[in-house]
């Protein structure tokens, strides 16, 4: 049998919105928990390192206050000078040291200028501050102040590396994301391919009894014109639909090669002539000989499938409009036209416009698919009840000089 064309892409391009939208909700929810948890830690951990450098700063205040106090009742009295050197000898910790007189005045002061002198821990300047008081002024210390500058810094430390986890955590459930929206839609891949099986087989069937129906349809006589019309219209109906579904799953290479596109409209505007003239619709053609480098039975589809889908939408006794001018194609029809919610979904595969019409929902999907194959811009302009008119711009040809479009 026939390998599929699908099987051999990792994932389709609605396979891939879906879980681009999948991964987009999921990690934005994880974000939202992850940033939520990292803000939490880094609050509770900085309260535990402020409270902790607090009671440190608190303790070593008192310890030196202690001291102080008892110098000052083991000697009485000490001059300036002795006063300033024992007060210079007597820190014995990691922080800076300040011992401020009633007025404030240092007497002796490695921090500089104190901003204020409320006895409490403070945080000011990017600095942690602790002010002991002692009402007594023993050696005429009346305030001890110890200074920190490094807390800052482990903060800084510490949110950088929680930032780092939480990155690391991001990508890590982003890939357990990315799986799990691949095992999610694996079984719909598996219904889409086991669809896909069952067209193709059906497809395969189909293809004897179609050429049949057509030969018999040559050599009937003595028939009534109209009905040997009506049954020719039916079967090259058939037979634009098996050739779309032959070139959707058979994945053939095709010989890219210089066509005049006009000529391969008037062709297969010819083919279906019949099928339009049973519906009695009125078309117009205005077609400007045009070059285009692709393969035969691309455009050959590409017409196809949009004259299909015009006539497949067009009630009894509309129009049709077929413009080929400046390397722009434009195929108007005044049918039922398309819902503007449906726009986006049209050229989906297996989705109709409208399920009264028939068809299997994948002629549209071929024309964009060719599309994309040649880089051909392409527009649909519908209003429901106003018709449809898909437009599609071809890019600069490039090939043979020696072919004439005439």
């Amino acid at each position: 049998m026939t390998t599929l064309k699908e099987r051999v892409i990792v994932l389709t391009s609605y396979e891939r919105k879906s879980l681009i939208r999948f991964l987009a909700l999921y990690l934005g929810s994880v974000f939202v928990l992850l940033a939520i948890i990292g803000y939490l830690f880094f609050e509770n951990n900085r309260t535990s390192m402020k409270s902790a450098m607090k009671f440190e700063m608190m303790y070593q205040g008192r310890m030196l206050s202690s001291k102080i106090i008892m110098k000052a009742m083991k000697e009485k009295k000490l001059d300036q000078n002795t006063t300033k050197h024992f007060l210079s000898s007597l820190k014995h910790c990691r922080f800076s040291v300040g011992y401020f007189d009633k007025e404030q005045h240092p007497i002796y002061s490695e921090i500089g200028s104190v901003g204020q002198f409320k006895p409490d821990f403070y945080m000011q300047n990017n600095c942690c501050y602790t002010v002991i008081e002692d009402p007594s002024d023993h050696l005429g210390v009346h305030y001890v102040v110890l200074k920190e500058h490094e807390l800052l810094h482990a903060f800084q430390q510490l949110r950088i590396k929680i930032i780092g986890y939480l990155v690391l955590s991001f990508l890590l459930m982003g890939v357990v994301g990315y799986f799990l929206g691949r095992l999610f839609l694996h079984p719909v891949r598996e219904q889409i391919e086991s669809l896909d099986r069952f067209i193709a087989d059906t497809t395969h069937e189909l293809n004897t009894p179609i050429s049949a129906i057509l030969m018999t349809i040559q050599s009937l006589k003595d028939i009534d014109e109209k009905k040997k019309k009506r049954l020719e219209a039916s079967a090259k109906r058939l037979h634009v639909m098996y050739s779309s579904l032959t070139y959707r799953f058979e994945g053939k290479e095709e010989k890219i090669e210089d066509l005049c596109f006009d000529k391969i409209i008037e062709e297969r505007v010819g083919y279906i002539r019949e099928l339009i003239d049973s519906k009695r619709l009125h078309l117009e053609m205005m077609l400007e000989p045009t070059k285009v480098h692709m393969a035969r039975t691309s455009a050959e589809r590409l017409i196809d499938n949009l004259l299909s889908n015009a006539v497949k939408y067009c009630d009894v006794g509309d129009s049709i409009e077929i413009t080929l001018r400046n390397r722009v194609l434009m195929v108007k029809d005044s049918g039922i036209g398309i819902d503007e919610t449906m726009k986006e979904d049209i050229f989906k595969r297996y989705k109709r416009a409208n399920n009264e019409r028939g068809g299997f929902g994948i002629g549209l999907n071929i024309v964009l698919r060719i599309c994309r194959q040649y880089r051909i811009k392409l527009e649909l302009e519908s209003e429901k009840g106003s018709g449809s008119t898909f437009i599609l711009t071809f890019p600069k040809y490039k090939g043979s000089s020696a072919l004439q479009c005439l």
